[in-house]
């Protein structure tokens, strides 16, 4: 098969893909059905990465204070300040942080510079915003980092039960898995526990809609339970005593009180679990984000080990990753409380890495976590910090607080390959890295396979690989000898021989058998599963096979836990519970997804979603705009009432950022509140207000070209190929909005075509025959077709009939396809409305007529639930 294998830079799942340049410059992208991972599946984010690939927007060359440098000035400065910046305030006073987005032999260089050479543990990653939680889990339960499981576990699995995570959305590929082995196997079970009814549970035999945080005391019901069934046990566990303990008092009718459930409900998941040999509990950020996520983990592990569901085919505890390398980021020593290699600061560690790098300086002690990090920032105590391909004034909790911080910190490096982000404008110097396609090096997914991510574009500009950036700096800086790399397999056969350093099978991470790849073995490295111990092709699917584990007696740990809900309950004056979350389209803080038009087309703007209940009691209809408050700080979007939310409680997205959306950063509301064990914090739960924002106007702006956003009170970008799209509004409307347009920009030469009366006004700014501008508004949201207009932008109208038809926002023959539900074929809802109603009643005939839900898969819950909207609508008039 012609074309570049490499791996999705998205998710944890790591799916493997196959890149093949075309001769028009064009990247055709499709799924590899040789990775195992997912064998040819391909989310809708994964499908569009060719979408992604223009420089348009990239950062190409140096910058230091906002003036482009060259690289030697660049790399001499920053090992200079950084130098200096040492040697008065000691090595603590500076610090990276760097992103699961590195590839490992990127982190490890950074690992390596920060900890073995500048001599401070202060080199934390966005890692601790999402897996922190679960690495402590681990820990604690069997001594070491370990996720236990393989994804075609999910698919032997009898009974899967899925813990805060919406995986039809966050992790696709492995949800399309589930999904199909259900299908194959409608006897397999499947549980979904979560306070939404979210598209995860389309495939649900069983939803468990508990009270935000309580989950906890649901797992501790559930170890109780199993005991008293005769759970196996045995004696390769240790504490089972504390924690059964520790579970005495969880009933199923306490349970039930606690977590806000029938106690049927309760009861019958714990026959399940209880009777079922194989079973797989899939865990992501709805456990993790919490103040109290590491007993979470722990609780979910306790149950598998005393039920004896783990370490065997189709079971196990699997927390699944939620960046695509945040896991080799672990491997390497990237949070601030590892050392290397899946060691810590003992004094028999800190020698063994000080030997094998041959460094005197090697940190003794942990360093500042990510909420201490900026903290330390704001404070004064940390007074450089290099952030590597992250944007932490967006991820961080009390993001307006790291994004001050930022900006009197006396020298903030950002290395990146956007120009623009919330956090590059805080920059003091700005170095262009490689991105996805361009850089070349290793990942590893959730199911600890290590595959590779290959290089099939050149650098763009005076872009470099992140490796290198820090090598030049670390030789500058008169480490030189240790950081004399000239090829990633270097790092990468170092960061394996490591791993096996006097490693006698204490340290389950261990790929000594990579470590003498040659460049090209490396560079035709498959896809493994660590350990790798005897040779290159030979991985590992499982762990804890034979019920040992790396605590010094070999016993793997039950822990005795306490339930606690999340730290900051609603009050009188913030009454609701704010939950936070990914959705279907869009990845992180969208600096790459947000490139691609179509993959805005599903969720265009930032919203709120809320019960019928809240909706009522605050007077808001669908499509308003909502501000919602917190103490740290506010945000405006619009609201979507939502049944399968539940009541007092609000969900919003936790991607949109000041280059898409005015004000609509979801961690600027949450506080920085943390586990005390892992430091993550709890981003899933905030306390807040809600109310209508009173908008006087609406308006929706189209711009030919790529221009700023205009004046407003509310404004939202959506990504347009050729032209810029603004969703608009205000709490005052100008007297004349063609003279408010041609203040906001320079449209000389342009003529419009104007239409008003009734509270709207819509015109159209036309130079030589071509639409430059189009501006729609009235005292409610606007209703039009949007790809109508950009049709016209892109193809202009040649009749009359045409151009009325866009000065009215509309599509020359009258026919709209309504909001988009299906992303890979572009499919909107209307499409599919008259589908439905010309004989269409399955998801499988839809498919056949019109395309959806036949890739990737993510939009087949809203296609049966618009089947279901139907079938309700057409009874509902026969019994009329």
């Amino acid at each position: 098969m012609s074309g570049c294998r490499t791996t999705c830079p998205y998710c944890g799942v790591g799916c493997g893909v196959i890149a093949d340049r075309q001769a028009d410059g064009r990247v055709a992208i499709t799924g590899d059905p040789e990775h195992p991972a997912n064998r040819g599946r391909l989310c809708v984010k994964g499908a569009a990465l060719g979408e992604t690939l223009d420089l348009q927007g990239r950062l190409l060359w140096p910058m230091v204070g906002g003036r482009r440098v060259s690289w030697e000035q660049a790399l001499d400065g920053v090992a200079a300040r950084l130098g200096a910046v040492i040697a008065e305030h000691g090595p603590q006073s500076v610090a990276f942080y760097g992103s699961g987005q590195l590839l490992t032999e990127d982190y490890y260089v950074a690992n390596k510079l920060m900890k073995g050479f500048i001599g401070s543990a202060n080199m934390d990653t966005n890692s601790r915003l999402c897996m922190a939680s679960a690495v402590v889990g681990y820990k604690r339960a069997f001594g070491e980092d370990v996720v236990p499981c393989s994804y075609e576990d999910i698919e032997l699995a009898d009974l899967v039960v899925l813990v805060g995570a919406n995986a039809a959305w966050a992790h696709p590929v492995v949800y399309q898995r589930l999904a199909q082995a259900k299908q194959r196997r409608p006897e397999m079970r499947v549980v979904v526990i979560d306070p939404r009814r979210t598209a995860t549970c389309d495939v649900a035999d069983l939803h468990l809609p508990l009270r935000p945080g309580s989950d906890a005391g649901l797992f501790n019901g559930l170890l109780r339970y199993l005991a008293q069934q005769g759970a196996p046990g045995g004696e390769h566990l240790s504490g089972v005593a504390d924690a059964l303990q520790a579970a005495q008092q969880w009933t199923p009718a306490q349970v039930a009180e606690f977590c806000q459930l029938d106690e049927r409900l309760v009861t019958q998941f714990f026959h399940w679990f209880a009777a079922t040999a194989r079973t797989v509990t899939l865990y992501s950020q709805g456990i993790n984000q919490s103040s109290s996520g590491s007993d979470k983990c722990n609780a979910i592990i306790n149950a598998h080990l005393l039920s004896g569901n783990i370490g065997a085919p189709g079971c196990g505890p699997f927390s699944i990753t939620g960046q695509p390398n945040a896991m080799g980021g672990r491997e390497v020593g990237g949070l601030a409380n590892q050392l290397a290699a899946h060691m810590g600061f003992s004094p028999e560690e800190v020698d063994r890495v000080g030997r094998f790098w041959g460094s005197e300086r090697v940190a003794s002690q942990p360093g500042l976590l990510a909420v201490d990090l900026f903290r330390a920032v704001e404070e004064g105590q940390v007074k450089a910090i290099w952030i590597m391909g992250t944007n932490p004034v967006v991820s961080m909790p009390d993001a307006d607080r790291v994004r001050q911080a930022l900006r009197c910190c006396p020298l903030v490096i950002v290395s990146d390959v956007m120009l623009h982000t919330d956090t590059a404008d805080c920059a003091d110097v700005l170095l262009p890295a490689l991105a996805w396609g361009e850089k070349d090096g290793t990942v590893t997914n959730s199911e600890r396979r290590i595959s590779r991510q290959r290089a099939f574009l050149p650098a763009p500009g005076e872009a470099r690989a992140d490796w290198w950036i820090l090598s030049q700096v670390a030789q500058r800086m008169g480490f030189g000898a240790a950081f004399d790399y000239r090829h990633p397999a270097q790092i990468f056969r170092e960061h394996a021989a490591l791993s096996g350093f006097e490693n006698d099978g204490q340290r389950a991470f261990n790929i000594r058998a990579l470590a003498t790849l040659s460049d090209a073995q490396w560079q035709q490295l498959a896809p493994v599963q660590w350990p790798v111990v005897e040779t290159p092709q030979m991985g590992t699917a499982r762990l804890y096979t034979d019920g040992r584990c790396w605590h010094p007696d070999g016993k793997a740990r039950l822990l005795p836990v306490t339930p606690q809900l999340p730290r900051h309950q609603p009050n009188a004056a913030y009454p609701l519970v704010l939950n936070t979350g990914r959705i279907r389209d869009q990845w992180h803080t969208m600096t790459r997804t947000g490139k691609a038009s179509r993959l805005m087309q599903h969720t265009p703007e930032p919203y709120c979603e809320l019960h019928p209940q809240e909706a009522q009691r605050y007077g808001i209809q669908p499509g308003d705009l909502v501000r919602i408050s917190a103490e740290s700080g506010w945000m405006l979007v619009r609201a979507q009432i939502q049944p399968g939310q539940r009541p007092g409680s609000l969900f919003v997205p936790m991607h949109w950022n000041r280059q898409f959306s005015q004000q609509a950063r979801a961690d600027c509301l949450i506080p920085a509140v943390t586990d005390p064990h892992s430091g993550q914090p709890e981003s899933k739960q905030a306390r807040v207000r809600l109310q209508r924002w009173p908008a006087a106007w609406q308006g929706e702006l189209f711009l030919r070209g790529e221009m700023p956003p205009p004046d407003s009170h509310y404004w939202s970008r959506l990504t347009a190929d050729g032209l810029t799209h603004y969703v608009l509004a205000g709490l005052y409307a100008p007297d004349d909005w063609l003279a408010w347009l041609t203040q906001q920009y320079a449209l000389d030469g342009v003529t419009f075509q104007q239409a008003q009366g009734d509270g709207l006004f819509h015109a159209v700014g036309w130079r030589q025959q071509q639409p430059m501008a189009a501006l729609y508004v009235r005292d409610g949201q606007v209703q039009l077709d949007r790809e109508a207009v950009y049709a016209a932008f892109a193809h202009p109208p040649q009749t009359a009939q045409q151009r009325l038809a866009l000065l009215a926002g509309r599509s020359a023959q009258g026919v709209s396809d309504g909001r988009t539900i299906c992303s890979c074929f572009a499919v909107g809802e209307q499409r599919i409305a008259e589908a439905i109603r010309q004989g269409c009643c399955s998801v499988a005939q839809l498919g056949e007529r019109l395309q959806c839900g036949t890739n990737c898969g993510s939009c087949i819950p809203e296609l049966k639930s618009l089947l279901q909207r139907q079938s309700a609508s057409t009874a509902q008039r026969r019994a009329g």
